[in-house]
């Protein structure tokens, strides 16, 4: 699985859906865009229902519901995840990402532009919230 690169502020669920469904940005925004998901729309930082949606759009299958961050260790071989969660005006918001654990590595697939690498492997600054286990 290889990074994809959010070209809108908020787009990293569709890139976050793009990378785990191999296909381009580009490809997966026209396919939100036609679901009704825009990717300047807010809530895509805030409401985990679009990037699922979008996901079963593409034949992925994903968990029912959010499960709480515990450790790297116990995450599942393929999940979104949650990072950078705060608050504004009562409201969450958080940046996705995907988790991968594929032939003894683990990494993240990041999709801000400005990261000098992609694929983090930094995980003591990013601070997970929560998953979404993907069957990818």
């Amino acid at each position: 699985m290889e990074p994809v690169i959010q070209e809108d502020i908020t787009g990293c669920g569709i890139a976050s859906a793009a990378a785990i469904a191999g296909i381009s940005y580009q490809q997966a925004k026209a396919i939100a865009n036609s679901m009704g998901i825009d990717a300047n729309d807010q809530s895509l930082w805030s409401n985990p229902e679009h990037v699922r949606a979008l996901l079963a759009k593409l034949g992925v299958k994903t968990s029912k519901n959010e499960k709480p961050f515990q450790s790297w260790a116990s995450l599942p071989d393929c999940a979104l995840l949650s990072i950078k969660w705060h608050l504004e005006k009562g409201k969450p918001y958080w940046h996705w990402t995907v988790f991968i654990r594929k032939e003894g590595r683990e990494y993240v697939l990041d999709s801000k532009k400005a990261l000098k690498n992609n694929m983090r492997t930094d995980f003591g600054r990013m601070k997970p919230k929560w998953f979404i286990e993907v069957n990818a």
